[in-house]
């Protein structure tokens, strides 16, 4: 494989550091720091480490997607997407359930205080419906009576029509949401599960090539890599296997 296809394979795979503790997130942040170019921080090491763990990946010159779904009044979520930008993330993500108005305010703001204070803008996406749930979920205890396609559809417009620059969405609604809303729009895709992997709380997977060629940009994956006994080894299939598409 060439290196410029290897680099290239390495960025459509984003590590989600899914750990409690500091100390740990840093040493897989060093063990995986020449195969990973971009590290996911959720609301659980966020919570435990703050805006260090961000320092932290960013002094290794890597990225980081911080993955805390913001979902409050515009206001609120504006000024979180602002202190995001701040901390100079690639990527953070919102709520699509927190409306139109929500997101829109959130991207205007966002790139208003980038050009007013020149930093680099990140890239704003849309969690549509989460990977755990299912049809059942969204009806019974959601309380939406139409299909969970047509309710991600609804969402990845919306996200569009408020000038975010994608979504997060099971890998099973990437096609569609390709078709809807573009080829420039970034479909982030969670719940991925290489054929060897074991499940897990996740109800809408797929493979890596499974959700490359359904259209998805990224790929983020966590447990299935980090719990195997070898997550090197487990790296290195997935970027073969994300080059065979």
């Amino acid at each position: 494989m060439k290196d410029d296809d290897v680099i290239q394979n390495r960025k459509k795979l984003i590590l989600a550091l899914d750990v409690p503790e500091y100390d740990h997130a840093v040493e897989l942040i060093e063990r995986f720091r020449d195969v990973i170019d971009v590290f996911k921080v959720g609301l659980e090491l966020y919570t435990v480490a703050g805006p260090a763990i961000i320092s932290e990946i960013h002094k290794r010159e890597k990225k980081v997607f911080l993955d805390l779904k913001f979902h409050d009044i515009p206001n609120t979520v504006a000024k979180a997407g602002i202190a995001a930008a701040r901390l100079g993330v690639f990527m953070f993500n919102v709520h699509a359930s927190g409306g139109l108005d929500m997101m829109r305010k959130c991207s205007e703001e966002v790139i208003n205080a980038c050009l007013r204070e020149n930093l680099n803008k990140p890239r704003m996406i849309a969690v549509t419906v989460l990977t755990s749930m299912s049809q059942e979920t969204l009806k019974h205890e959601i309380g939406v009576q139409h299909s969970l396609n047509t309710h991600v559809r609804h969402f990845a417009g919306l996200a569009l029509k408020a000038g975010l620059d994608g979504v997060v969405a099971s890998a099973r609604e990437a096609a569609m949401i390709r078709t809807h809303c573009g080829r420039g729009f970034l479909i982030v895709t969670p719940g991925i599960r290489p054929s060897w992997a074991q499940p897990d709380d996740q109800a809408r997977t797929m493979t890596p090539k499974q959700a490359l060629n359904q259209g998805a940009d990224f790929l983020v994956m966590g447990r299935a890599i980090l719990n195997q006994s070898d997550p090197m080894k487990a790296i290195e299939l997935i970027h073969k296997e994300i080059a065979s598409v």
